[in-house]
């Protein structure tokens, strides 16, 4: 008997179709942000002096106006903020020996009861020979009266070179436009103070 003929059935042959292209979205460039950084004002060291010769502050008292000279002094751990005027004849001046000086609203020779330390505070003065042609006004605050004192001394020296930038070189050669820096030192774990140990037992 014949055989029967196998049938294939052949899959319809499909066409390779090739990829299309993407086509690439042109973006608007993004805008670049721009910071603009404020200036930051230099704050001034300890070193340096505080304000400039330019820079002379007006006092409204009422019916009078009185320019000054105004300028920081720093010493441990005290702040004396001065301002420094020109002595008019309506001042009063008790003593002829004694500066026009008011610490904290009180007269300088009643806010320090020791002669030494009232001639830390008028020592630019008398150093300048100046001690009837200025008059000068304190706020200070922090530390002890030595401390105060000094911090005084400091910043009546800055605003006087402020008034008069050629007071500087006496002023500097003496010693008062140096920020004196020494401080008390920490205590130590195990001693009395800083250096100072305890007896030693021998037992």
């Amino acid at each position: 008997m014949p055989t029967a003929k196998k049938t294939t059935t052949r899959k319809p042959r499909v066409k390779k179709t090739k990829p299309t292209k993407v086509e690439k979205i042109k973006v608007a460039p993004v805008e670049k942000v721009i910071k603009v950084e404020k200036e930051i004002p230099v704050i001034p060291t300890d070193n340096d002096i505080v304000g400039s010769v330019e820079s002379v502050f007006v006092e409204d008292k009422g019916d009078r106006i009185e320019k000054y000279y105004e300028a920081i002094g720093r010493r441990k751990e005290s702040t004396a903020r001065v301002r420094v005027f020109t002595k008019k004849s309506t001042d009063i001046q008790k003593f002829e020996d004694k500066g026009i000086i008011s610490v904290n609203d009180k007269p300088y020779y009643e806010y320090f009861n020791f002669q030494a330390l009232q001639d830390i505070v008028d020592s630019p003065l008398k150093k300048l020979k100046s001690l009837n042609r200025f008059k000068a006004t304190v706020k200070v605050n922090g530390g002890g009266i030595h401390g105060q004192a000094d911090a005084i001394k400091f910043g009546l020296s800055r605003a006087l070179v402020l008034f008069d930038p050629n007071f500087a070189k006496k002023l500097r050669k003496a010693g008062y436009l140096t920020r004196d820096s020494r401080e008390k030192e920490r205590r130590k774990y195990g001693l009395k103070k800083a250096r100072k140990s305890p007896a030693w037992s021998k037992r």
